[in-house]
Order: structure tokens, then sequence, then C-alpha cells
């Protein structure tokens, strides 16, 4: 019984792969020629998956700010072993923050864009602008120096610097490198073997992105988030925390036309397509990169793109999750 409702899936997998084939193969002579990837998993199994412009399965992929979301995972796994709290100060783990403007700012605020500090990353005048950031001789101190702007919890703005304290509030809490804790409680438990984490220079891998990885291990934390927290039967993190890092916390549609809301550094929106809604949990970067997560279709989306700064890139994806979405009866 067991061979044959295997062979039943594989079948069926099969029988899907065509037609998404066909709809990847669209992007092959796309006018900008920066796309790297699309690959789609559903009920666990990878039925289409294509590369662009000299990317390989190999190939290490800068997904910027969507590393944000793979950070908010790692505060779940220190959450998970008592070492944090998402009601907890930032002071309470981090003591040089006490007395600055992250002092009473809990890890809840930082995880949702709502710290308060005067820090946007669309406005290059922002004290906590993240280009300043990534030029400060110090961005630990940098950080700290950064003023508040409104109260926390009172309103989102999106910055790369809340990112940014939640990794350094991991290695605080934790004691451990936020790269090496990565490797201990999510690359390894996951099967994941090759990443490079760029870091700044004062040495902290950066939480805010400039995380890369390959496009296969995107889908296995794609994946794990889809299971709740599970993969191949192990548990890595706990489904509490992925249901409150994938739980609309904030609403955003009225600053990001790609997204509805925001948890702790995952988005969501409800896709219509066809007559039904599809909610749909991603992380996303800068150039189009994503990791979808579609829990209605049991469905991983992932796609690597190069197009860091290009408008266009966001749009490509867009379109893309969409072709792949009509193409599910």
């Amino acid at each position: 019984m067991k061979a044959l409702l295997l062979a039943l899936l594989m079948a069926a997998a099969q029988a899907l792969a065509q037609p998404l084939d066909e709809v990847l193969a669209r992007w092959d002579h796309d006018e900008h020629p920066d796309l790297r990837s699309v690959l789609v998993m559903r009920d666990g199994a990878i039925v289409a998956e294509r590369y662009y412009n000299g990317e390989t399965a190999d190939t290490l992929h800068d997904i910027r700010s969507a590393g944000k979301s793979i950070t908010a995972l790692l505060a779940g796994a220190a959450v998970d072993s008592g070492k944090l709290s998402a009601d907890g100060r930032i002071e309470q783990y981090w003591p040089a923050a006490k007395g600055t403007a992250l002092d009473g700012v809990t890890l809840d605020q930082v995880l949702t864009m709502r710290s308060g500090l005067a820090a946007f990353d669309e406005d290059p005048a922002s004290p906590g602008n993240e280009d300043k950031m990534d030029d400060a001789a110090d961005p630990v101190a940098f950080t700290l120096a950064t003023p508040a702007e409104t109260v926390p919890g009172t309103r989102y703005r999106y910055n790369s610097m809340t990112a940014y304290i939640a990794g350094v509030t991991i290695e605080q809490a934790t004691g451990i490198d936020l790269e090496t804790f990565a490797r201990s409680t999510l690359f390894e438990p996951l099967g994941i073997q090759h990443w490079q984490w760029l870091r700044d220079t004062a040495n902290h891998p950066k939480g805010q992105g400039n995380l890369f990885l390959r496009t296969r291990d995107l889908a296995k934390i794609g994946q794990m988030v889809l299971d709740n927290g599970m993969y191949q039967g192990r548990r890595v993190l706990s489904a509490e925390w992925i249901q409150a890092a994938l739980a609309p916390r904030v609403a955003i549609s009225d600053v990001d036309r790609y997204a509805d809301h925001y948890g702790y550094f995952w988005y969501r929106k409800t896709e219509r397509i066809g007559g039904r809604e599809i909610v749909v949990h991603f992380a996303s970067g800068n150039g189009g990169n994503k990791i979808y997560v579609i829990p209605s279709l049991q469905s991983v989306v992932v796609v690597t793109s190069s197009a860091y700064g290009k408008g266009y890139g966001q749009r490509r994806s867009a379109s893309i999750l969409q072709a792949i979405l009509e193409t599910r009866p």
C-alpha cells in the first residue's frame, strides 16, 4: 500500500512538472538578464526547478534582506531554548543598550520594525539609515547612538538596523556567534552544508542580510516553515514560534504594494487567483529574492535574482509567483 501511494505521489508530481516547466521557461529570455533561479516544491517534493543566466544548483546566492527572515527563525531558536523572550526588553539581554534609545524596547517591537528608532532605509537623511550604518567604523556604537523618533510599538518603519539589533541580541543572549548559532540550530538540522555570511567591521554576521545560500537550501528553510518547524520528521523550531513569526502583526499594505501584513521579519499577502484567495507568507530581499510559503497549497516557491536596486526585480518575482499559482487547480 505504501509503495502504491508513493508511486501515485510521484506520478502526480511528474504530471505537474511539465506545465510548471513550461511556465518557468517563459523567463528564459527575460529582457533583464539577472533572474537566477526558480524552484517549486509541492507536498515536500521538488516539482519544478530552473536556473537562468549562468546560475547552477550549486551557486551560493546573496538573498539580501530575505536573510532578515532567517534571523527571525534564529530568534525563535533562542526563544525555544529559553534564552530569549518576545516580550523581553533588549537591554535585559544586551546590557550596553541600557540608557540608549533601545532601553525598554522589546524583542517583539524589534522583530516587527516598530522599535521607535530614527531609522528608515528609504530616507538617506534618516540617522539610522542602512547605508550610514554600513559605513560606520563601529556599527555597534553607531546603532546604540541612534536616537528615538517615535514611541516603541506605535509605527512600522522598514529598516535594516532593527534586524542587526536582533542578530546582536541573539548573540548577547546565547553567548554564541550568530553564524555558529545558525549552524547548530538551523543549518545542520536542515542538512545545509554550504553558505557564506558577510560580517560587519565589528565582526558580527549581518543579521540584516548578506547571507548567501543555494536555491535548494532556501527551499528547505521554506519547507520547514511550511511544516510548522518540522523537517523530515525532526523538530527544528517550535510550532508556536513559526506561528508567531507568520502571524499578521502589523498592517502594511498602505506602504508596501507587495504585502498586506508583517510578522516577525516575515511578510503575508492574500493573493487572488481565479476567484480564490490564497494566503502567502514570504521572506523578501532586494532584487526580488523570495521564499514563498503557501500553506493551503502545501507549496514552497523560491526565487533568486540579482536585480539589486531595480524595481522590476520585485515585480518580476510577483509575476512568477502568480503564474505558478495559476497552474494549481
